[in-house]
């Protein structure tokens, strides 16, 4: 009996086993199924790398300088007596800006005159009576020592007085004025500023590495943030002859035009020295490159094996996600240059690369960022 019983349980638990085994074997082949079955295409944008012919450009930062400027400041002491400018006037050259009082030396200068007039009769009537020997050779070298003296002293004057104003040396925009009529002001007091604004000194530095690859007349392009989607060109204008012993670099000045006078000295800008010999390269949009400590890759665009169908036709090949690393160079308005790892006419995948991984099938949709009108880089 006790036999019977355990042959009993046996049986059931046996027949448990052969229960979970077959529906573990079921769960497994369900599963197996489910990733033999093909995964769907993933959809992402692309575009094809292009080949045009690229000119390099080196970067650099700098400041604007007018062609003429200084602050003007007065080399005597005085009493502003008249204000001859309005704040951020254009004045030409000689015109007069500012007048000191100047009574006491304008009567100085009248009284010297008229010493001068005495003196210069004296001389006249003494080489007169010189020659006939009716004063002696000494009294007539008296009479032209206080003539000579007479007239420095008139000259003195004059440059005193002259002093005691302030003429625009050069054609330009004059600044906010910095005094008033009835001021004191002290000898070197800094009245206003001009500024000749009809061109501009833009002053950079580059490495000293970069020096072979300038030239006077080389073009630049300049940009400063007060008119971010425009472009100033000038041209190199003169490289200093000395590196900079502390930072190994040399200094830069480009030329460029004002004629609008939008651009003010003394404006940060960034600017590209536009590099001779362009050549063709290959290039992408940036949004097409991956960028990793490991290195920069795209994605590109590339057909699965041919399969053939059961009546031997040829179907189209599905395409794949192939990774490749790349070497890349300059970057510029939206594109980037891929020296190494791509061909010109290659599908790259510039949207939804976070969901590729390499061997994935996709389907390509046109980038229609990519497709906004937008003018064409300059200088490529």
């Amino acid at each position: 009996m006790l036999r019977r019983r355990m042959l009993i349980m046996l049986g059931v638990v046996l027949l448990l086993v052969l229960i979970l085994g077959g529906y573990k074997a079921f769960t497994i082949y369900q599963q197996i199924q489910l990733f033999s079955v093909p995964k769907p295409a993933i959809s992402v944008a692309a575009t094809e790398a292009s080949e045009r012919v690229w000119q390099n450009r080196l970067p650099a930062v700098g400041s604007l300088k007018a062609l003429q400027g200084v602050d003007l400041s007065l080399e005597i002491a005085g009493t502003v007596k008249a204000l001859l400018f309005e704040s951020g006037q254009k004045v030409s050259k000689g015109q007069q800006l500012l007048q000191l009082d100047s009574d006491v030396e304008t009567a100085l200068l009248g009284t010297a005159l008229a010493d001068l007039g005495l003196a210069q009769v004296d001389y006249n009537r003494g080489s007169q009576l010189v020659g006939s020997q009716a004063i002696s050779r000494g009294e007539f070298d008296r009479l032209s020592a206080q003539f000579k003296r007479n007239k420095a002293v008139v000259e003195q004057l004059k440059a005193a007085l002259a002093k005691k104003s302030i003429n625009a040396p050069f054609n330009g925009t004059i600044g906010i004025r910095q005094v008033d009529v009835g001021d004191y002001l002290a000898s070197g007091t800094v009245i206003a500023t001009l500024q000749d604004l009809s061109s501009l000194y833009v002053d950079f530095f580059v490495p000293e590495q970069s020096i072979p690859r300038l030239s006077i007349g080389q073009q630049v392009l300049v940009n400063v943030a007060a008119y971010p989607q425009e472009h100033f060109p000038g041209s190199i204008s003169a490289i200093n002859p000395k590196v900079e012993d502390s930072t190994r670099n040399v200094q830069v000045r480009a030329t460029l035009a004002n004629p609008d006078g939008k651009l003010l000295p003394g404006m940060f800008t960034s600017l590209q020295v536009l590099l001779p010999d362009p050549q063709p390269q290959v290039v992408v949009p940036e949004s097409a490159v991956t960028y990793t400590l490991y290195g920069n890759s795209v994605y590109v665009a590339v057909p699965k094996e041919a399969e053939k169908a059961e009546d031997n036709t040829q179907v189209q090949p599905p395409l794949i996600a192939e990774r490749r690393f790349v070497e890349t160079g300059e970057r510029r308005d939206g594109l980037v240059v891929v020296h190494k790892g791509l061909k010109a006419g290659e599908t790259v995948v510039t949207a939804g690369q976070l969901k590729l991984t390499q061997g994935a099938s996709i389907s390509i949709s046109p980038d229609k960022a990519l497709q906004a009108p937008t003018s064409p880089p300059r200088g490529n």
